[in-house]
C-alpha cells in the first residue's frame, strides 16, 4: 500500500499530461480543418493561341554541276574555262561572292573500257565542279539559265528554298500567338462573369512550317519550254512558306 501510495501522484500527473497532449492535438487538427475550408480554391483557365503568316521565299539554293566537254570538231573545253564562264555569267547578273560556294570537284570518264583501250589517243577524263548558288527570286533564276552554257551544265537542281527574316518572323508570331491565347482567355471568361488575372504558365509556341516543294530539276524545265516553244503566259513563282505558332497558357480568374 505504502509503494501505490508513492507512485500514485506520478502515475496521475503522467494521465494528465497524456490528457493534455491529446487536447492539443485535437484542437490543431481541427484547426487544420477550418484553416483548408477557408483557404480560397486557385481558379484559372487554360487557353491556346495561335499566329500564322505566309511569306515568299528570297533564298533560293541552286546545286550546279559543270563538267568538260568536246565541241564537234574534237577540242575541248577545259573546266578552267568553263568555270570563268560560269562565274561571268553570275556576276553579270549581280550576284556576288558570297552567293557562291563550290562543293566538290570531280572526274569523269564517258566509257571506261573504251577510255581505257585509248588512253594513248583520249588520255584526260572529263574533270567537273559542282557549285552552291544563292538567288534570291526566280526571275534571278531564269537570268542565270539564260547566261549559262549547255553543254557544260550537267544538272541544275534547286536544293531548297528559305526566308532571310526568318528569326525576327519568328519571334513577330510568338508574341502574336500569346495575344490570341490572352484575347481568348478574356472573351471566355467574360461570358461567366469573369476576369482574368496574371499568367501562370507560358509554354513555348510549338512551330509548324510548310515550305515550298522545289522543282527537282530545273534546267530541263526551261529545255522543255524552248522546245515547244511555250513563252510563258503567267508570272509563277514558288507556293509560299507557311510558318505557324501555337501556345498553351494558364491564367488566374479574379
Amino acid at each position: 500500500v505504502y509503494v501505490m501510495a508513492k507512485f500514485l501522484p506520478s502515475f496521475q500527473k503522467f494521465t494528465d499530461m497524456k490528457r493534455t497532449i491529446l487536447v492539443f492535438a485535437s484542437v490543431l487538427f481541427i484547426a487544420q480543418l477550418h484553416a483548408q475550408e477557408l483557404k480560397p480554391v486557385n481558379r484559372t483557365i487554360s487557353v491556346s493561341g495561335s499566329a500564322s503568316k505566309e511569306v515568299q521565299p528570297d533564298e533560293i539554293y541552286v546545286q550546279v554541276d559543270l563538267r568538260e566537254y568536246n565541241k564537234k570538231n574534237g577540242d575541248k573545253i577545259d573546266i578552267d574555262q568553263i568555270k570563268n564562264n560560269f562565274l561571268r555569267a553570275c556576276g553579270s547578273i549581280g550576284l556576288k561572292e558570297e552567293d557562291l560556294q563550290v562543293l566538290s570537284y570531280s572526274g569523269y570518264n564517258d566509257n571506261y573500257l573504251w577510255q581505257k583501250k585509248n588512253r594513248k589517243q583520249n588520255p584526260d577524263m572529263k574533270a567537273g565542279i559542282t557549285y552552291w548558288v544563292k538567288v534570291n527570286s526566280t526571275g534571278k533564276l531564269d537570268e542565270l539559265v539564260d547566261k549559262m552554257d549547255d553543254e557544260a551544265t550537267q544538272n541544275f537542281v534547286i536544293a531548297k528554298t528559305g526566308y532571310s527574316k526568318m528569326e525576327e518572323l519568328k519571334k513577330e508570331l510568338k508574341i502574336a500567338a500569346i495575344k490570341a491565347a490572352k484575347e481568348k482567355a478574356n472573351y471566355l471568361s467574360g461570358a461567366i462573369g469573369e476576369h482574368v488575372g496574371e499568367a501562370v504558365t507560358i509554354n513555348e509556341p510549338g512551330e509548324t512550317t510548310i515550305g515550298p516543294v522545289p522543282y527537282a530539276n530545273y534546267a530541263v524545265k526551261m529545255a522543255m519550254a524552248e522546245a515547244n516553244d511555250a513563252t510563258p503566259v503567267m508570272n509563277v513563282d514558288f507556293k509560299k512558306i507557311k510558318l505557324q505558332f501555337e501556345v498553351n497558357v494558364v491564367f488566374t480568374l479574379k
